[in-house]
């Protein structure tokens, strides 16, 4: 059995590049208007469409099909071609979505998903947030506000967005993609590598793997949240945020590593029924040819 993925014609690949920046692009303005606590940024589920598209369909199609929606849906929000999109959001999106396409392709397994999901969301919303806030809000508009903050306080600021970005977009990569995926490859499997199909979310998928992928994330949001009510990090941050956005932020980090440890800690219960049960129906199989 051959691991290499299915190639796809050239004229399929340009049309899912196509419908990846198109689906992209509605998917991010629907939630457009939902901003992030720190007054820029915003709430982006959409992100599980490229990553769908990068699994089934290759690096290319999901980095170009998502540097552009993600300008689109910039440009429709603003009513112009939006100079924070194609400074920050194009690179981020196409370099990251590019990379995660990049890292399951020919070798794919749910292992490899999970791992690019967190090393690729946290780099494309880096390279975003650094060059939003240092290229385009500080170099590009001169907007007085972040050009008067001392860099230390701009990289705090960057990191911020990235963190945000990151808690956000994690869950539904990982919880809602992976049904997606299974579901494409049941009705289209002519479309779908074969190895993606052949892989099987309850089998293959480590656990632990999974459930750490939500558990360390959430960990590290609960502690940045304690440290800004009970240490001088919070003083530092205050400094430069004033209420109510200091509280929102703090919520932000609270709820945020909430949300992912306890998905963490129900993903790893889950799948030790699905483990448990897999096992009895095993048994129950070998029993009965006994």
């Amino acid at each position: 059995m051959s691991n290499k993925a299915k190639e796809h014609p050239l004229s399929l690949l340009v049309a899912a590049t196509a419908m990846c920046a198109g689906l992209y692009a509605v998917g991010s303005y629907l939630t457009a208007y939902i901003p992030s606590p720190w007054g820029v940024g915003q709430f982006r589920p959409a992100v599980i469409i490229p990553v769908f598209f990068a699994v089934i369909f290759g690096p290319f199609t999901a980095g170009i099909g998502a540097a552009l929606g993600t300008f689109i849906a910039d440009s429709l929000k603003h009513g112009y071609p939006y100079p924070g999109s194609y400074l920050a959001a194009v690179w981020g999106n196409l370099i990251g979505f590019y990379l995660f396409g990049w890292f399951v392709k020919n070798k794919f397994s749910w292992r490899r998903f999970v791992t690019a999901s967190n090393i690729t969301l946290t780099l494309a919303n880096a390279i975003v947030a650094f060059l939003y806030v240092f290229l385009f809000l500080v170099a590009f508009s001169q907007n007085p506000t972040y050009v008067a903050w001392p860099l230390d306080v701009q990289i705090f600021f960057s990191i911020g967005l990235t963190i945000y970005w990151f808690v956000t977009m994690l869950p539904f990569v990982l919880l809602v993609t992976p049904l997606l995926i299974r579901a494409v490859a049941k009705a289209m499997p002519s479309i779908v590598p074969e190895d993606v199909r052949l892989h099987s979310l309850k089998e293959e998928l480590p656990k632990t793997t999974f459930a750490l992928a939500f558990l360390i994330p959430g960990l590290i949001m609960l502690i940045v949240s304690l440290a800004m009510s009970y240490t001088d990090f919070g003083s530092y941050v205050y400094t430069y945020f004033k209420e109510p956005a200091t509280t929102v932020i703090r919520l932000m980090f609270c709820f945020s590593g909430a949300v992912l440890s306890a998905l963490g800690m129900l993903v790893f219960a889950g799948q030790m029924i699905f483990w448990k049960k897999a096992n009895l129906e095993k048994e129950e199989i070998k029993a009965e040819h006994i």
